[in-house]
């Protein structure tokens, strides 16, 4: 693992194959249950983030991307950043979770009950700091997303769900689901008070480390993006299942020792499942 810069870091060979063979395994799953893998883009449009309230609810998170004020560059000039004043207006936004840019794909659609995609992303989160694997700048992100009644996108995360707890048991990974916050929705807002209620997010842990997490939206991406069903045009109802691919070979570097130990237990519990 080579470090870049603070909360970057570029994987290695040794690490990469291991990445690779983990995200193969939760696509793997995805495409058994019928799910289309999309490629959706690293870049999302400011402005359709701000229709979700995303920069309401993850200010904290929240990287944009702007191009350079060619007025104010200097050429020849090796600054290590670049002040306010040089650049032009950010009107792009480096995403959080993968799963913003599959709502976006699908504004103004009508789908088919039923309905399931997968993206892997380049995710990007602010934080307050930043440690080795566990807590990236830059990350990859595995989801899993539901579209349709609420019936069947909860019976996607319960499907979700066993499919986690029985990877875990044959990696001999001990992990433990809990409620978690995330506010989706403004703290003052009637959904806020049925999250309290009813937790929309719930994540599996590693020690005390996040790896994956089982997401529930109701219908508040449906209507947002006017995303409806096909035979009835109600706005969809939405939820996610999401996997932190650099949280899980930190996790993983540390159970098996190495990581070639790693990817060997990867493939072996893969294939008992």
């Amino acid at each position: 693992m080579t470090p870049l810069r603070r909360g970057l870091r570029a994987l290695g060979a040794e690490e990469t194959t291991l990445l690779r063979a983990l995200d193969g395994v939760f696509e793997g799953w995805a495409v058994e249950a019928g799910a289309s893998s999309l490629i959706m883009p690293s870049l999302l449009p400011v402005a359709s983030l701000a229709k979700l309230d995303y920069y309401d609810n993850f200010p904290h998170q929240a990287v944009v991307a702007s191009p350079l004020d060619l007025v104010q560059h200097e050429p020849g000039a090796r600054p290590d950043r670049f002040t306010a004043d040089r650049l032009e207006p950010a009107e792009l936004a480096l995403p959080s979770a993968a799963c913003f840019a599959v709502y976006l794909h699908y504004e103004g659609v009508r789908v088919a009950e039923g309905t399931t995609v997968t993206v892997l992303g380049q995710c990007f989160r602010r934080e307050s700091q930043y440690e080795g694997l566990r807590r990236l700048l830059g990350f990859h992100m595995r989801e899993i997303v539901a579209l349709g009644s609420r019936d069947f996108t909860q019976e996607h995360l319960a499907r979700f769900a066993a499919r986690i707890e029985s990877f875990a048991h044959a990696l001999g990974l001990p992990l433990r689901k809990q409620a978690a916050t995330d506010p989706f929705y403004q703290a003052d807002g009637e959904r806020a008070l049925l999250q309290r209620l009813s937790p929309v997010k719930h994540e599996y842990q590693a020690g005390d480390l996040a790896i994956a997490s089982l997401n529930v939206h109701r219908n508040f991406f449906g209507e947002r993006c006017d995303i409806t069903l096909a035979d009835t045009g109600s706005p969809v109802f939405t939820s996610c299942v999401a996997f932190g691919l650099e949280r899980w070979l930190s996790v993983l570097r540390d159970r098996f020792g190495s990581w070639d130990g790693a990817t060997a237990a990867v493939r072996d519990a893969a294939v008992t499942l």
